[in-house]
């Protein structure tokens, strides 16, 4: 299977979830990233910390592996909080205690939160998914490939579209 990066069928809908990217002046755009991975799945969570390693920057991964603590993180609650606001949340849909569905609902409902990035990561290539993530106004659908390298590719593109300088450049200049 290839790297599949999903969007509604509609354009306007695409330009709607970009114009959220991470928005920073010139002089915060070299520092790292704070990043909120909610992912249940040791495999992944080591995959996708590589990747970004890879990548350097610099970016600081948390890593929660439900729903219920992905919340309580967002939210600085309990024995989060002293948490940073992430940069970027890369969510997978399937989650125990509280799926990601119902996490991504919850985010963009949250006028704290929404404005924060949710790229959906998940192994779903159902359509239904697909529409419910970006009708609950996730910024991305991402299905995760298999493979190795087009793994480490797919998170590398993440990282590149959302938090790097030039493609964050590009983003503003085209809001503007």
């Amino acid at each position: 299977m290839s790297p599949s990066i999903r969007s509604p069928s509609s354009h306007a809908a695409v330009k709607d979830r970009t114009e959220s990217k991470v928005d920073l002046p010139d002089s915060e755009w070299d520092m790292p990233r704070e990043i909120l991975l909610v992912e249940d799945s040791q495999g992944d969570i080591r995959l996708i910390r590589e990747a970004l390693r890879e990548i350097g920057g610099g970016h600081v991964l948390h890593v929660v592996n439900d729903g219920v603590e992905a919340l309580a993180f967002l939210r600085r609650k309990g024995a989060y909080a002293a948490a940073p606001r992430p940069d970027l949340i890369l969510l997978d849909l399937n989650l125990p205690r509280k799926n990601g569905r119902e996490v991504l609902a919850e985010i963009k409902a949250d006028e704290r939160l929404r404005d924060i990035p949710v790229v959906v990561l998940t192994i779903s290539t159902a359509e239904e998914d697909i529409m419910t993530a970006y009708r609950l106004q996730a910024n991305c659908y991402v299905i995760k490939p298999v493979n190795l390298d087009q793994f480490f590719r797919v998170v590398q593109s993440i990282e590149r579209y959302w938090l790097s300088r030039e493609c964050g450049q590009e983003g503003a200049d085209d809001a503007a």
